[in-house]
């Protein structure tokens, strides 16, 4: 059997394509014969208040931006351990550091060399600034460039995704199992939706949740200064983002149907496991933040994740807390690796799905991490601003900026759902929520909450921050496996 490899990654106005099969010996060939198929599709800025189906109610990313989640998605590992702290190269993103110290324990990778997987990926790799398009965009098709131009039929990136996966599904050898990764640029902006859709939805708007277009009073001065009300002409327009975003996803809709009735057509359903998430939330109009992520809070940290496959009983909704370090280790672990031979953060979540793991054994806790950036001058149109800050809109309104730098711990458990956060600031601004009885974020009980459980978090947080592999699963500060701590609600 002859050797295939085609190389796919994702630089500035640039995306690859890349295949990967394996050659080995008919023993080797009938022992992985009925190992799992595995197809993984990544959306990108796909947040759960946009709507939908969601079967993991608490899937939370390591970090609310593209590289630096996509990195540890691929790694099974923190931004701190990656080194991924931005979308440039100067943030580790793609660079040639992260290539020779990260890219090869790269679950893909892993699945090659221990469980000879054929591997498949197509769409947005990493990411650098700019490179989400849906149109006028280069493919690097086995180290070739292939330009395309915007021509619907033959160019819109979503459908081209889709025909290149069907393709590999068709020339893969049937004698090996596969791992596949789509990528889509779906729904993150410039939101240009296939024509067949455009019109559709417009008469929706973005969600009018409690903390919409409300003032972040009580929050790091990043979110207070956002303008509240927001302009009319603000409104509208992340409104119309709403609308073009749920456009733009209904031709990823289309790429599920049709990769999922392939597989089923050759009979390969069945033994594959389907997977469906994003890189990281989106906001629009949360505490009167326009349209961006970045942020702490949930609409920003907390992803989608549909799983089916062998042996998971469908219909099933998990209260458990997920990270998106999982994702690499429940793949291994789907595969027959073990995790222990890596070194990842994460842990498998496979058990939980197909009920060979006790739910009160699993891990409470996991950490956030983000490095805000800034600009060095001020923007000529928002002097008042000063240096410092980044991503902001006509009227001022500023997504970013080079100290909204933080780490958070996320705790779910039986008895906790809480969110405690530490900013790398002259103030160390803290921010604390209890998500039982504050869902929306809207009150900071960081000075009312106990002495002790602040104390606690603050050495957890500190813990998890330098953890490693093993060190980043031991039990949180409300996970049954510790002492019992008492989480008082104040008055709202």
């Amino acid at each position: 059997m002859g050797s295939v490899r085609v190389c796919l990654r994702t630089w500035l106005r640039l995306s690859l394509i890349c295949v990967t099969a394996l050659s080995s010996n008919l023993a080797v060939v009938a022992k992985m014969y009925r190992k799992p198929n595995i197809v993984l599709i990544l959306t990108d800025d796909l947040d759960v208040a946009i709507g939908g189906m969601v079967r993991h109610i608490m899937h939370f990313v390591a970090s609310p931006l593209c590289c630096p989640s996509r990195a540890s998605i691929l790694t099974g590992k923190y931004p701190h351990n990656h080194h991924v702290i931005n979308n440039t190269l100067e943030g580790n993103c793609s660079s040639l550091a992260w290539q020779k110290s990260q890219e090869s324990a790269t679950f893909p990778l892993l699945l090659q060399k221990l469980a000879y997987y054929q591997t498949f990926f197509a769409g947005k790799y990493l990411n650098e600034e700019k490179n989400s398009k849906y149109y006028n965009y280069t493919l690097s098709v086995n180290g070739k460039p292939q330009r395309h131009g915007q021509n619907y039929s033959q160019d819109y990136l979503t459908d081209v995704l889709a025909s290149v996966s069907l393709e590999f599904l068709s020339y893969k050898s049937n004698y090996r199992p596969f791992f596949m990764m789509v990528s889509t640029p779906a729904p993150h902006s410039p939101w240009t939706a296939a024509p067949q859709y455009e019109g559709r939805f417009s008469d929706i708007k973005a969600p009018r949740d409690p903390s919409f277009n409300v003032h972040g009073k009580d929050k790091h001065w990043l979110i207070r200064q956002a303008k509240t009300p927001m302009t009319n002409s603000s409104v509208e327009f992340l409104d119309d983002a709403f609308q073009k975003r749920w456009r733009t996803l209904l031709s990823v809709d289309d790429l599920v149907e049709k990769v999922v009735k392939n597989l089923e057509a050759r009979g390969e359903l069945e033994n594959t496991y389907i997977m469906f998430t994003s890189d990281n939330g989106y906001h629009t109009g949360q505490f009167s933040l326009p349209v961006d992520k970045r942020q702490l809070y949930e609409f920003d940290i907390r992803v989608p994740l549909l799983v089916r496959g062998p042996n998971i009983k469908p219909n099933q909704t998990s209260p458990m807390l997920i990270a998106n370090v999982d994702l690499g280790p429940t793949i291994l672990d789907m595969a027959g690796i073990n995790i222990n031979q890596t070194k990842m953060d994460g842990i498998s979540f496979l058990p939980l799905m197909n009920g060979q793991s006790n739910s009160s054994s699993w891990r409470t806790d996991m950490l956030v991490e983000y490095e805000g950036e800034g600009s060095n001058i001020s923007d000529p149109a928002c002097p008042l601003l000063g240096p410092g800050v980044s991503e902001c809109f006509p009227d001022c309104v500023c997504e970013d900026s080079y100290n909204n730098t933080y780490a958070c711990v996320r705790t779910v458990s039986t008895s906790t759902n809480l969110q405690y956060c530490e900013f790398d600031d002259s103030e160390v601004f803290v921010e604390v929520y209890n998500l039982t009885a504050d869902p929306f974020q809207l009150t900071n009980i960081a000075k009312s909450i106990e002495q002790e459980v602040l104390e606690k978090m603050n050495h957890r947080l500190m813990m998890l921050q330098s953890c490693s592999g093993q060190s980043c699963r031991t039990a949180g500060v409300f996970d049954a496996r510790s002492e019992p701590v008492i989480l008082a609600s104040p008055d709202y």
